[in-house]
């Protein structure tokens, strides 16, 4: 529950300074040379990136990288609307609202199915090397012996 916690927290943050680091220029930097605002929002992006980074190794305990990614993409959604609105002067609009059910449904499909164990037994690599995580493919596995086994994407189509 804690590493869920620190990835929210941290990639709320993190949206927050991504957010002003590519928009806010548009509004107080307009009139300065477009180096200038890149310069600003490579500063402002330094703030996000540490942020993000720890959040996501803390939400990679727990969650797969396509969760991960989805859980990004609903707050970085959550962030923007209010910044835009209320920051950018942005008028509200219905297709925020559709956006939002989009994602939604991209939420549920990415977390409908369990989590693969990652207390695999050791496999071994096609160069031979051992590795104990159990998203490696084996080559017995990638031969067609196996029958195919769901992964973090769901059943196979």
């Amino acid at each position: 529950m804690l590493h869920a916690v620190l990835l929210i927290a941290g990639l709320v943050g993190s949206n927050i300074f991504m957010t002003f680091a590519w928009y806010a220029h548009l509004r107080d930097l307009s009139a300065k040379p477009w180096y200038l605002a890149a310069l600003v929002s490579w500063g402002i992006a330094l703030f996000e990136y540490l942020l993000q980074v720890p959040a996501n190794r803390a939400g990679h305990q727990v969650f797969t990288i396509s969760q991960l990614k989805l859980i990004q993409e609903v707050i970085s959604l959550s962030v923007f609307i209010p910044i835009a609105i209320l920051y950018l002067n942005e008028r509200p609009s219905w297709n925020y609202l559709w956006a939002g059910l989009c994602l939604l449904g991209a939420v549920y499909f990415v977390f409908r199915s369990p989590r693969p164990s990652r207390e695999a037994t050791p496999q071994v690599t096609a160069l031979g090397t051992e590795v104990s995580d159990s998203r490696v493919e084996t080559p017995t596995a990638m031969s067609g012996s196996n029958p195919p086994t769901r992964s973090d994407h769901g059943p196979p189509l």
